[in-house]
């Protein structure tokens, strides 16, 4: 190779090398910062206490039973309604025996007026009931000096039922040794979502 060729590799070479260098010895000012971040989910847990409200026997038309039990909020989210279903079984009958149960009254303690209690349930009986979703934890009174719709977190209601073997003055012999063996469930809804 001759020198001219040479030097003009040379020449070549070092121009690719200053640029390399210049261009990977750049200089800037840097800064970094990690945030770290949780998402935690809240808890609705609602408990009945006591879990059996009512448990009675030899019942005979007229009786009447009253019963008190809470609602209580053990989670760590507000309850926005708490809906109560009805379902029961009979046996020792072909009669549906849920018709001569009444709940004359369902009554929320904490969120009834002052002058006039207000009831969840006025006057059903288990038969009419199976068909409806009452709120228990609701203020039915719009009363200010009760407490506000819903089940605070950490907080509990107190509830007061009663029932009755209605005593239709008819014939009811049929119902002699029937049982109803009844299923209320409460079901716990959530507040709505807000901004946080």
């Amino acid at each position: 190779m001759s020198i001219k060729k040479n030097l003009g590799l040379g020449l070549a070479s070092a121009a690719l090398g200053l640029a390399l260098v210049g261009g990977g010895t750049f200089a800037y000012f840097s800064d970094t910062e990690v945030t770290e971040n949780t998402f935690a989910a809240g808890t609705l847990d609602l408990a009945v206490n006591p879990t059996t409200i009512i448990d009675v026997n030899n019942l005979k038309p007229g009786d009447w039973m009253p019963r008190t039990f809470n609602l209580e909020n053990n989670g760590s989210l507000d309850i926005s309604q708490v809906l109560l279903t009805t379902d029961y079984t009979i046996s020792g009958t072909d009669e549906d025996f849920g018709k001569h149960i009444k709940v004359n009254f369902l009554r929320n303690e904490d969120k009834s007026g002052v002058l006039l209690p207000t009831n969840v349930i006025v006057s059903k009986t288990l038969y009419e009931l199976k068909s409806m979703s009452p709120d228990a934890v609701k203020n039915l009174s719009h009363s200010i000096f009760a407490e506000k719709s819903g089940l605070k977190a950490g907080t509990k209601d107190k509830l007061a039922v009663q029932f009755e073997f209605v005593d239709n003055g008819e014939d009811q012999n049929n119902l002699q040794g029937a049982s109803v063996e009844l299923k209320w469930t409460f079901d716990a809804k959530q507040t709505k979502g807000e901004r946080r």
